[in-house]
């Protein structure tokens, strides 16, 4: 009888828990459309101000991002807009919507950076690695193990030359995807830790070369440019850019994207 009762309760307390969840989902629901709606109607604050309340409920979708990023174009709000996009990038990196309004909305930026392009192994090593997650770079590898050590039982219990021969073949190939595999988890690892991309928010703000305002101002940056955050120092955060430069800037003229 006890444990009847104390499936009745987390019965009740399940069911409880759904209901408020679809509440919840409908009134996210509603408010993305009423957002949609008022977009339609070219009321992009009023539009701002209902997807903003989404994402203060701590719900996240390439779609929300997307049309707040739309909205804040609209509105010639530069920072915004790319930040959204380049949020809703994250979630759909391949949406080709959300890539062209982005390169629409980078066209209203000031600076013009250049990019240096990788070159040689470093460039293979990273495309491949970039190919698929850490955790899946760790499942195949784990998988090329398994099969490495099927390979060489099988070596060594079979007789047959022809099998012995496939199975050692097979054995040091999969070895050989085991270390590629691991090296390109690790690389995955590494890039996506070194990847701490910031927009500027502040409409112009000066680089310096040191985390202090008595410091020799290396460049100038204003809002939308992207930035990789290298490290922190109080209210200073260091940057790089994509040509290489260096230097640092207060951390309330930027915001994060992670």
């Amino acid at each position: 009888m006890l444990h009847k009762k104390k499936f009745i309760k987390s019965a009740v307390f399940l069911l409880l828990f759904g209901l408020l969840n679809l509440q919840a989902f409908s009134q996210e629901m509603a408010l993305f459309e009423e957002g949609n709606a008022l977009y339609n109607a070219a009321k992009y604050e009023e539009a701002i101000a209902k997807y903003t309340a989404i994402l203060n409920a701590d719900k996240h979708s390439a779609e929300l991002y997307f049309n707040l990023g739309n909205a804040h174009y609209k509105l010639n709000n530069i920072a915004p807009s790319i930040y959204y996009y380049e949020k809703a990038l994250q979630l759909a990196p391949n949406d080709p919507d959300i890539k062209q309004n982005r390169a629409f909305a980078q066209n209203m930026t000031i600076d013009a950076i250049d990019v240096i392009p990788e070159v040689g192994i470093a460039k293979v090593i990273n495309k491949v690695s970039h190919f698929i997650s850490f955790d899946a770079w760790a499942v195949l590898a784990v998988c090329f193990v398994v099969l490495a050590v099927v390979s060489f039982i099988n070596y060594y219990i079979t007789r047959g030359t022809k099998t012995k021969r496939v199975s050692f073949t097979v054995g040091f190939i999969a070895l050989f995807l085991v270390a590629a595999s691991l090296v390109s988890a690790f690389n995955k690892y590494s890039l996506d830790q070194a990847d701490n991309p910031a927009i500027v928010f502040a409409q112009e703000s000066p680089v310096k070369n040191e985390p202090n305002l008595r410091s020799a101002e290396a460049f100038v940056l204003h809002e939308g440019t992207k930035v990789q955050v290298l490290d922190t120092v109080e209210d200073w955060k260091k940057i790089k850019l994509t040509d290489g430069k260096t230097g640092w800037i207060l951390a309330d003229d930027i915001k994060l994207l992670r």
